[in-house]
């Protein structure tokens, strides 16, 4: 409904628009979820990321140097993120027996249905 249109006559017309209007916006509003505020990372020392990780400066120099920590460097200062460092060491978890031994136990089945198909398959030639 156009502003221009309003008169007199059009008045209920005019607030019935108005009216569905609110109710949309309204609609939306309640809808929409608070909004999700990224979490500000802020860079740590070499200090602080030897006390994470619980390994001497020296050690980590070295990791650094081998390219096998997540690391930043501006100028000749070094920079670690908490979350990268601690993700850096779950990823070096050690599996238990019990995981080794299940993945063995599947590979083996995977492998010798794969074997029987191929037995199988030659018998058939």
């Amino acid at each position: 409904m156009d502003s221009n249109d309003i008169s007199f006559e059009n008045l209920p017309r005019a607030v019935a628009h108005l009216v569905s209007e609110i109710a949309e916006i309204k609609f939306l509003v309640e809808r929409k979820e608070p909004p999700i505020i990224p979490v500000k990372r802020i860079p740590i020392d070499i200090a602080e990321a030897c006390q994470i990780i619980g390994k001497a400066k020296p050690t980590v120099y070295t990791l650094v140097r081998k390219r096998l920590i997540p690391c930043y460097k501006n100028g000749k200062k070094l920079y670690f993120f908490e979350d990268e460092l601690l993700d850096w060491i779950s990823k070096g978890k050690k599996k238990t027996l019990q995981e080794i031994q299940s993945e063995a136990e599947a590979n083996f089945r995977k492998n010798s249905r794969k074997a029987n198909v191929d037995s199988n398959q030659n018998l058939q030639r």
